[in-house]
């Protein structure tokens, strides 16, 4: 008979410090997540603006990059990184590159683009999209000729 076995954590793959594990944590970044949606964001309505936080550890401001065209925010983020290790002469050990692009859209309408703002400290960008003020509805009375 056909059964499930069920990976059991105690496989030798699992084990904590494992070369897998190790390897696996090398690439576990916020641009190679297994979960598919990148970097975290948070979108919330405030009542007078809306505020977006995302969190984008180990990233510097100058990677980051912040737009709002056609009612649709964009977040993008570019990471490239370079470890090289050299012996006393200049020879490599080891040399490891990696680079990973992620972007996100928003769709936010009826946001004020001139008063928006963005701070990024530690790792975490805030947002503030302040929404457009609503204008009271003006009306304006038509005359009317009498065509005889």
């Amino acid at each position: 008979m056909f059964g499930l076995v069920p990976f059991a954590p105690s496989n030798e793959l699992m084990r904590e410090g494992s070369l897998f594990n190790r390897l696996w944590d090398a690439f576990d970044t916020p641009f190679t997540s297994t979960s598919n949606l990148g970097f975290k964001v948070d979108v919330k309505d405030n009542g007078t603006a809306y505020e977006l936080t995302a969190d984008l550890p180990g990233l510097k401001k100058e990677d980051i990059t912040l737009s709002y065209e056609n009612n649709y925010l964009t977040l993008s983020a570019q990471r490239e990184e370079n470890n090289d290790q050299q012996d006393s002469e200049g020879n490599y050990i080891r040399r490891e590159r990696s680079y990973g692009q992620m972007s996100r859209s928003f769709y936010i309408s009826g946001i004020d683009k001139e008063k928006a703002t963005a701070e990024f400290k530690d790792g975490v960008l805030k947002v503030q999209l302040p929404k457009l003020q609503e204008q009271a509805a003006t009306t304006h009375q038509i005359p009317i000729s009498c065509a005889e």
